[in-house]
């Protein structure tokens, strides 16, 4: 497995630093979030998960806490949207250039609209995709948000 990316060299080119963890990724995972949380030993809230969603038909790009689900009221409103809805997996793989369980939020081939979760933001590290299947980078959260130059909102349901 590469340990660099396009996930990791962005990280790099902005000066954040980071760590790699990597794992055996199961691609028959029910949940990718959880399974890399388990496999890390990490809580679950602790491993974020890349995930891509459209706001009025726009992409943007979603990261929270591998054992919570985005209420997309909460997404929509984040963004000053009225709706929105998860991306197909063809379209956030064509959009990123990652392969979905790679997805990182770091490096995309076109960079969008990115909002965290607000209570990651509380906590001294995190770990998030690294841009290929099991890989994950650990890094401060607060520094996540800058290199991404995220929203921070309340968008878990």
């Amino acid at each position: 497995m590469a340990k660099t990316t396009r996930a990791t060299l962005a990280l790099q080119k902005a000066g954040i630093p980071f760590t790699v963890a990597t794992y055996d990724y199961d691609p028959g995972a029910e949940r990718v979030g959880l399974q890399a949380a388990d496999a890390l030993g990490e809580d679950p809230g602790r491993v974020l998960k890349t995930l891509m969603a459209e706001v009025d038909g726009r992409p943007v790009c979603v990261v929270v806490p591998s054992d919570r689900e985005v209420g997309m009221k909460r997404l929509a409103a984040a963004f000053g949207a009225k709706s929105a809805q998860m991306m197909r997996p063809a379209d956030a793989e064509r959009l990123t250039g990652y392969h979905v369980g790679g997805i990182s939020p770091f490096g995309q081939k076109r960079r969008v609209p990115t909002a965290i979760e607000e209570t990651a933001l509380a906590l001294p590290y995190v770990y998030i995709n690294g841009g290929q299947r099991g890989l994950q980078v650990r890094l401060a959260p607060g520094d996540a948000r800058r290199a991404l130059d995220a929203i921070a909102a309340a968008l878990v349901a």
